[in-house]
This record gives structure tokens, C-alpha cells and sequence, in this order.
């Protein structure tokens, strides 16, 4: 404790430091996968991918980021042993945020594919382990997530499979592609906002204070996924 009184600022400047380090491995890495399909078609420049980054991931981690910084904080290991010794804790969070944003920069310089957010889990199951006891993780979570390296894969991949076989069929394989395509795109476009919007209305939004009923989300999500191509409808 008198660690943390004495040397705080210090502490707290160092922690901003080793984020702002792993933020710079986040965009070198998590945008460049989010961005790579549209600044590669020159759908959007190089510029204006930087730009929408700045605005949509600050409003992302801000609006939906609350359930993944919960299970971080203390889902995967109990804080409450480290009571006696917050210090131990600081210093191990603090040196996992190193770590992750290390291994991130080490990823991104060979062009290995990499999740930040299963980096960092890493880093916190080696000090929980290391610097409290292999006991004190949480491994019915971790089992957890290391499921969904199969499942989410998976699930997606097969969503994709039947998305793109049903443009393939409505659209592609037809006669007039690009009359069709006016038709039908406006309905994917609004797939793609509904989504969006109700996990930021059902998830994200909570943590701002706006906790709206499953009806209610879905009816924003409506009007909201129905707003950029209403022209088209």
C-alpha cells in the first residue's frame, strides 16, 4: 500500500504508457483486419479508414466494450484474493498490459493473425498463475473462451456460406445482376444496421445508463437500420 501512495502518479502514468502501447498494436493489427476489405477494393482510402477507426472503435469499446472489460477485470481471476495486497495487483495487471501489447507488436511485425482480447486473458491467466496460484484462475472461463475459438469460427462461417450463396442465387446468376442488385442489396444493408444496432442497444448502452427492453431495442433498430437505405427501398 505505501507503494501506491508513494508512487502513484508515477504507477498511473506508466499504466496510460503501456496502453497507449497496446492501443498502438490494436490498430496496427485488430483495424487493419476490420479495414483490410475496404481500403484493398479502394472502397475507402487509406485516410478515411484511419478516420472512421478514431470515431467507431472509441464508440465501440465506449457503448460495448462494458461486458469484455467485466469478464477481464474479474472474470478470469478473483481480485478479492489480492485484498491485503492491492499492490501485487497493480503491478500484475500492469505488467500483463505490457505483455499483451509486446506479443501484439511481435504478431503484427510477421503478419500473424492475433486477437488482442485473448492476448490480454493470456497475460492475466500467467500472473494470476504466477503471481497468486494456478488455483486462482478461473478455468471454467477460460474452457469457455477457448470454445469459442471453435465455435465462433465455425458459426460464421457458415452464416457467410448461405449469405453469399443467397447473393450468388438473387443476384449473380442472374439475368440482370446489377438491376437485382439495386433490389435486393437494400435488404442486406439493413441486415447488417439491425444487427449492429440491437447489440448496441441490448448490450452496450447499458453501461451509459440507457437500459431499453427487447422491444423497445428492436424497434430503434428498425429505424435505425432502415435509415441509410431508405433511399434505396
Amino acid at each position: 500500500m505505501d507503494v501506491l501512495a508513494q508512487h502513484g502518479t508515477i504507477l498511473i502514468v506508466l499504466a496510460c504508457l503501456f496502453a497507449f502501447f497496446m492501443a498502438w498494436g490494436v490498430g496496427a493489427n485488430d483495424v487493419a483486419n476490420a479495414m483490410g476489405t475496404s481500403v484493398g477494393s479502394k472502397a475507402i482510402t487509406l485516410k478515411q479508414a484511419i478516420i472512421i477507426a478514431i470515431i467507431f472503435e472509441f464508440a465501440g469499446a465506449y457503448l460495448a466494450g462494458g461486458a469484455v472489460t467485466s469478464t477481464i477485470r474479474s472474470g478470469i481471476t478473483d481480485a478479492g484474493l489480492l485484498a491485503d495486497s492491492p499492490d501485487l495487483l497493480v503491478f500484475g495487471m500492469m505488467s500483463a498490459l505490457l505483455a499483451a501489447g509486446i506479443w501484439l507488436l511481435i504478431a503484427t511485425h510477421f503478419g500473424w493473425p492475433v486477437s488482442t482480447t485473448h492476448s490480454i486473458i493470456g497475460a492475466i491467466v500467467g500472473f494470476a498463475a504466477v503471481g497468486i496460484s494456478v488455483d486462482a484462475v478461473q478455468w471454467n472461463k477460460i474452457w469457455t473462451i477457448i470454445a469459442s475459438w471453435v465455435i465462433s469460427p465455425v458459426t460464421a462461417g457458415f452464416i457467410s456460406f448461405w449469405l453469399f450463396r443467397s447473393v450468388q442465387y438473387l443476384i449473380l446468376s442472374t439475368d440482370d445482376p446489377f438491376s437485382n442488385a439495386k433490389r435486393v442489396v437494400p435488404f442486406y444493408i439493413f441486415l447488417v444496421g439491425f444487427i449492429i444496432s440491437m447489440v448496441t442497444f441490448t448490450k452496450g448502452l447499458k453501461h451509459v445508463g440507457l437500459d431499453l427492453s427487447f422491444f423497445e431495442s428492436s424497434m430503434a433498430s428498425v429505424v435505425v437500420a432502415l435509415s441509410p437505405c431508405s433511399s434505396a427501398f
